[in-house]
């Protein structure tokens, strides 16, 4: 039996104990006197920040932060360990041997996983393409071979749910990409499995889906439209990938009437999902469409996140100027003709943008923005807003925030650019 309490926006305690099928039936019957008292909870001790979960004989723990768990074993932010379960719980996470079940690197990040009855399926991101991992649960419950993969990522968010866990191996798989609506096909996770345990299954999704389910009904006519991704360079030399969706045969000739949208915040991931109304409306009619991967988003886990926080703020805007100037000198697109568009978190990145690059842009959509960031407090801003943009009401103000508050940042001096130049 697990409780947990949530002590902070990102951090999290977790106690368990031990329960016998005795102590989950009726006060009055039989078994619940044989079972004996319940035990008392105790709390383990995993990073505050950690998420964690029970599988077989193994706990397993998505770490959002580097973590030392003694001299000597030092695990990177957006790794996912298992180790035993009973054992880890009794003597704590000191001479403890752990697993490394998914490691994450530059461009690699896992999104979701699910459990089945004898397997992890693992939704991961490489260079914000899906790729399903199958990891089989071996040795009662104690220990994860990986039996197969995706031969290649394709260009699309993918998330995996087990049908029964305690049942079967089935698990429903949701997939969807800019110009693919959203669909839920029946996969099975033992169809993974071969025979020869040295060999790594790698097959494209006809592998594991048994049938395509349903599909919601597409918006628009995709059928001459094509998804293309980018790369440019940041400010830093940082590699930044984006993705273009356009007409098939479109002329690269500055012309064309683009719309770029970004994010980048909150560990927020901008990745491939449908995109219908943009479809109606920009597509459609011969629009160009493009979404930035920058740093402050979820696209390459925590790590990707964490780049663009607090003082390094200014790291995501920088990302968001670098593909815009990219779109320009690849000839898609000219200033005149590229607008670019951003909500919430994003109304600040375009607002940002704007001030800081207004000869690069011919139109601004800046919605729902957080423009002022000396008052978010007193807009509402919850106090996760503190961990992400910093605190307003510190030094934090005059040695950082206030350089990324465009209210405080408008220059009367400067020479204007209409948004319509």
């Amino acid at each position: 039996e697990v409780r947990t309490r949530a002590i902070t926006y990102s951090s999290t305690k977790y106690w368990v104990r031990k329960v016998k099928y005795g102590h989950l039936v009726a006060e009055d019957d039989p078994l619940r006197a044989a079972a004996g008292d319940l035990p008392e909870f105790k709390q383990i001790e995993v990073p505050g920040d950690a998420e964690v979960d029970f599988v077989g004989n193994l706990i397993i723990m998505t770490l959002r932060s580097e973590w030392v768990p003694e001299a000597g074993k030092k695990y990177v932010q957006g790794s996912i360990l298992y180790v035993n379960a009973h054992k880890f719980i009794k003597y704590g996470p000191k001479d403890r041997i752990y697993h490394v079940l998914f490691q994450p690197s530059e461009r690699r990040a896992c999104e979701n996983y699910t459990v089945t009855k004898n397997f992890i399926v693992l939704s991961v991101m490489e260079d914000v393409k899906s790729r399903l991992e199958f990891h089989k649960l071996e040795k009662d419950g104690n220990k994860l071979r990986l039996v197969g993969t995706d031969k290649n990522a394709q260009i699309r968010m993918a998330d995996v749910r087990a049908v029964d866990p305690y049942e079967g191996d089935e698990f429903w798989l949701t997939t969807t990409g800019y110009i693919e609506p959203t669909t839920l096909s029946l996969a099975d996770a033992l169809n993974m499995d071969g025979n020869d345990k040295k060999v790594i299954r790698r097959t494209g999704s006809e592998g594991y889906i048994k049938r395509k389910l349903k599909a919601l009904p597409g918006q628009f006519d995709a059928s001459d439209m094509e998804v293309i991704q980018n790369t440019c360079y940041s400010k830093d030399g940082t590699k930044i990938p984006y993705f273009v969706v356009m007409k098939k045969g479109t002329t690269l000739n500055k012309s064309n009437c683009t719309l770029l949208y970004g994010y980048g915040g909150f560990e927020v991931t901008v990745g491939p999902h449908y995109v219908g109304p943009t479809g109606i409306a920009w597509l459609e009619r011969g629009g160009v469409y493009v979404e930035a991967n920058i740093r402050g988003g979820g696209e390459f886990g925590p790590s990707w996140h964490t780049a663009a926080i607090r003082d390094k703020r200014g790291k995501a805007f920088e990302d968001f100027i670098a593909v815009a100037e990219d779109l320009i000198s690849s000839k898609i697109c000219k200033a005149k003709t590229l607008a670019i568009r951003g909500g919430a978190n994003g109304g600040l990145l375009v607002a940002n943008a704007y001030l800081m690059r207004p000869d690069l842009f011919g139109a601004v959509h800046c919605a729902v923005p957080i423009l002022d960031l000396k008052r978010f407090k007193m807009m509402g801003g919850e106090d996760s807003w503190k961990d992400e943009f910093g605190d307003p009401e510190t030094k934090d103000w005059d040695v950082f925030l206030k350089k990324f508050s465009p209210y405080h940042n408008v220059d009367e001096l400067q020479k204007k650019f209409s948004p319509y130049h």
